[in-house]
C-alpha cells in the first residue's frame, strides 16, 4: 500500500497534549484533521524525535521533530450503487445534492443500501481523494429520510475539515420551508405561554430549549430544559391557509443543528408539521375551514412537509462564498397550490 511521509517541527509554546500540538502545527497541505491525527498516533504512525509515540495525551516540547506516516486512502467497504442524483454543484472538493424525500443519507443496519452515500460512491468514482483515510464521501450534516432538500458533502479531507468546522461554529446558512398545523403568530396568547418560546421583531418565532433522545422511545427526540444539547430554531410565517387559517407555510432557520430539531421544536410549540408521523400526526381541522378534498390532502400527506431550501457556506478550499437554493418538491408544491386555491375560493365565498 502506498504511503506518504509528513515531517515538521513543533513551534514554540505548544499545547501540552501531543495530539493538540500536532494538530496545531501540521502543514495545512497535509489535510489531516485532529481526529485523523489522533487515530494515526494510536496506530503508531507518529514519531517524535525518531521515537514512536502512541499516546495522544503524551507531552511534547517545542522544536520536537514530528514524522507522520500516512497510508493512501483505501476503498470504502460500502458498495457503490447506480442511483440517480440531482447534482446542484460539484468540484474536486465537494458536491451539493438536492436529496429527494425517501432517501436515507448514510447506510445503517436497517438500510444497508440505497442510500445517498451508495449513490455518491458510484457518481464520484475515483474522484474521491479520501476522507479519514478511506475513499468515501464526507458527510458533515444530514437531513431526515423523509425530508427533501440540499446537502453538501465533502470529496476530500481538506473540504471535510473545513465544512465540519463551519457546521460546528454554526456559520452555515440553512433555511427550510415547512407546512405546519395552525399559525405560529405572536398574537396567539397560547403560544406566548409555551416554555422556551419567544418572539423577535418581524413576528419571528424563536424556540430555545435543550434536546435529547426520548427516554422510552429511542426514535424520538424530546424537549428538555436541563441536560441534553442546546437548540435554537427560528420560524416566520410565509402564508396562512383556510378560513379561519388552519395551516401555514413557514420558513425556518437553524442556529444549531440537532436531530429532528425543526420537527420536535414546532411540535413543542403546538404547530407540528403536516404529515409528520412522529411529532405532527394528524390533527382535526376546524369544520369548513377548508373544502373536504383539501382537508383530506393535508390529512393524507405521506411525509413530514419539510424541505431544506437554502444552503450557504464558505468554500473550504477556495474561500468563495457559496449559496444554493432548491425549489419545493412536487408533492409540497402541489399541496400548497391546492391550499392556495381553496383559500381564495373560501375568501371569495
Amino acid at each position: 500500500m502506498a504511503r506518504r511521509r509528513i515531517e515538521f517541527v513543533i513551534a514554540e509554546n505548544p499545547p501540552k497534549r501531543l495530539d493538540k500540538a500536532v494538530s496545531r502545527d501540521v502543514p495545512e497541505e497535509a489535510t489531516l484533521s485532529r481526529t485523523r491525527l489522533a487515530r494515526l498516533i494510536e496506530a503508531g504512525q507518529v514519531q517524535v524525535d525518531g521515537v514512536v509515540v502512541t499516546d495522544p495525551k503524551a507531552k511534547v516540547a517545542a522544536d520536537a521533530v514530528i514524522e507522520i506516516t500516512v497510508e493512501e486512502a483505501e476503498d470504502s467497504h460500502i458498495g457503490p450503487e447506480d442511483i440517480p442524483l440531482e447534482v446542484i454543484y460539484e468540484d474536486d472538493d465537494l458536491i451539493v445534492i438536492n436529496k429527494p424525500a425517501g432517501m436515507v443519507v448514510h447506510p445503517a443496519p436497517g438500510t444497508p443500501s440505497g442510500t445517498l452515500v451508495n449513490a455518491l460512491l458510484h457518481h464520484c468514482g475515483d474522484n474521491l481523494s479520501g476522507v479519514g483515510g478511506v475513499k468515501r464521501p464526507g458527510i458533515v450534516h444530514r437531513i431526515d429520510k423523509e425530508t427533501s432538500g440540499l446537502l453538501v458533502v465533502a470529496k476530500s479531507d481538506a473540504a471535510h475539515q473545513g465544512l465540519a468546522a463551519q457546521f460546528e461554529k454554526h456559520t452555515v446558512e440553512r433555511y427550510y420551508r415547512a407546512i405546519c398545523y395552525g399559525v405560529p403568530d405572536a398574537n396567539d396568547p397560547r403560544l406566548r405561554g409555551v416554555k422556551g418560546t419567544s418572539f423577535e421583531p418581524g413576528n419571528i418565532l424563536k424556540l430555545t430549549t435543550q434536546l435529547a433522545r426520548h427516554k422510552t422511545d429511542r426514535q424520538r427526540q424530546a424537549v428538555l430544559f436541563q441536560g441534553g444539547r442546546h437548540a435554537i430554531t427560528r420560524a416566520r410565517i410565509v402564508d396562512a391557509f383556510g378560513t379561519p387559517p388552519v395551516v401555514a407555510l413557514i420558513e425556518c432557520w437553524l442556529e444549531t443543528g440537532r436531530t429532528h430539531q425543526i420537527r420536535v421544536h414546532m411540535a413543542h410549540a403546538g404547530h407540528g408539521l403536516v404529515g409528520d408521523p412522529v411529532y405532527g400526526g394528524k390533527r382535526k381541522l376546524a369544520a369548513k375551514s377548508l373544502p373536504e378534498d383539501t382537508a383530506a390532502a393535508i390529512q393524507t400527506f405521506p411525509r413530514q412537509a419539510l424541505h431544506a431550501a437554502v444552503l450557504g457556506f464558505i468554500h473550504p478550499v477556495t474561500g468563495d462564498a457559496m449559496r444554493f437554493e432548491a425549489p419545493l418538491p412536487e408533492d409540497m408544491a402541489h399541496l400548497l397550490q391546492k391550499l392556495g386555491t381553496a383559500t381564495a375560493h373560501n375568501v371569495a365565498s
